[in-house]
């Protein structure tokens, strides 16, 4: 800012000083092309007018030879005599004589007015130099002062103690940049939460396929009667029991993708177009249990940045309960609408309904027809939280059915 404004200011003072110039050159020229109209005369033209462009332009006309260079076009060039600045213009008169015509004008208050121009930039460069420098150590300080309140409470926060940061206790310019850290926060928060949660519903139900293939086996072993037909039966339990922890840690891993997802960097989508193309991936499988998937998305168009990967682990769960859980000849609707700033995604289907007192987005919490892991809505409701949004589950008023309800905060690119 401060080399802006001395190259602004020494601009502005050559070019006053180069106009100033080129004016009083001008002038000079216009005062020789009058005198050299009638070159015949131009010596009475002198004597006569010698007075009058003295008195009236301050300028001095004789004809002299020039001996000390060679003869040449017009030229000006800038003397000093007796403490005085004089601007002479030399008009070519005679070339045989080598004479000119010689116009002096006194530009000593011209000179003067540049000079103490000149000195007033310099002062209030100095000025403008140290208004900067102070306005520079004040814009610092108040620029580092929020960041040293990011640093002292990120500093202070471990895995026991997260807290979101506080919008009103900083300039407006950073609330964008607070806005960001307080969603990192979040996530990390759900991760942290959810892999707890994760952990012990993890250890309960590995416990119980292993205790069940524990106690086959030593029943097993006890029985005398340990015919083939007895130890097939064990074995069989026992496969049956070594699938179910498949599942289970197919789940956990499914679970560490969707965590993984939430840290990608978000994309521009239409996530109109998004939705409509998971509904049509899910449609052919519910055209297979006979049941029809009914799609009334609206706007029709809408690009945002998100990360999209987390937005298909939500509507794949969903989608898959209500396919899951629908009668056959059945319709499952899937809506979409805007709703103030957010973008609203409603999955209707015309199951069972939702058990009451019974907390679905848990791990490993199923109902009573539900032959899952009990991870999918978890998962769900865990990226769901990592995009900011909201995922309700309720049931259908009047009918069977629940309906699943994603509230998802629109940026629109």
């Amino acid at each position: 800012m401060a080399t802006l404004v001395l190259i602004t200011s020494f601009s502005l003072y050559l070019y006053i000083r180069f106009t100033s110039n080129l004016q009083i050159q001008n002038n000079l020229q216009q005062q020789a092309d009058f005198l050299l109209k009638d070159r015949n005369k131009i010596e009475s033209k002198l004597l006569k007018n010698k007075e009058l462009l003295k008195k009236s332009f301050d300028i001095d006309a004789k004809i002299k030879k020039a001996p000390f260079m060679q003869y040449r076009p017009k030229f000006f060039r800038t003397i000093k005599k007796n403490n005085r600045y004089y601007l002479q213009g030399f008009f070519p008169y005679n070339f045989e004589s080598q004479e000119y015509l010689i116009l002096t004008k006194d530009i000593t208050n011209n000179i003067k007015f540049e000079n103490k121009l000149y000195k007033a930039i310099i002062f209030i460069n100095l000025i403008s130099l140290i208004v900067i420098i102070f306005y520079a150590f004040f814009l610092s300080k108040m620029l580092i002062r929020p960041i040293r309140y990011f640093s002292s409470n990120i500093a202070k926060m471990n895995e026991k103690k997260l807290g979101k940061l506080n919008l009103k206790s900083i300039p407006e310019e950073f609330i964008p940049l607070e806005r960001s850290i307080n969603q990192l926060i979040t996530k990390i928060e759900n991760f942290i939460y959810y892999k707890k949660d994760l952990f012990i519903g993890a250890a309960h139900e590995l416990k119980t396929p292993l205790a069940v293939m524990k106690t086959k086996s030593q029943v097993t072993l006890i029985k005398k009667d340990k015919s083939v037909k007895s130890l097939t039966k064990a074995i069989e339990q026992n496969i049956k029991s070594i699938n179910n922890l498949n599942s289970i840690i197919e789940s956990i891993l499914a679970f560490g993708r969707a965590e993984g997802a939430q840290f990608e960097e978000p994309k521009e989508i239409d996530i109109i177009r998004y939705i409509n193309n998971i509904c049509d991936e899910f449609e052919i499988i519910a055209v297979k249990e006979e049941k029809f998937i009914i799609k009334k998305l609206s706007p029709k168009t809408l690009t945002i940045k998100i990360q999209h990967m987390l937005i298909r682990h939500i509507l794949q769960n969903l989608l898959q309960n209500a396919v899951k859980f629908s009668p056959k000849m059945s319709k499952i609707e899937i809506v979409s609408f805007l709703f103030k700033e957010n973008l609203i995604v409603r999955v209707k289907d015309n199951g069972p309904g939702l058990p009451e007192n019974f907390d679905l987005f848990a791990p490993f919490k199923r109902g009573k027809d539900s032959t899952g892991t009990g991870l999918g809505l978890f998962l769900a409701k865990s990226s769901a939280d990592s995009l900011g949004a909201k995922l309700k589950l309720t049931n259908r008023k009047n009918r069977n059915g629940s309906i699943a309800t994603l509230i998802l905060p629109i940026q629109k690119s």
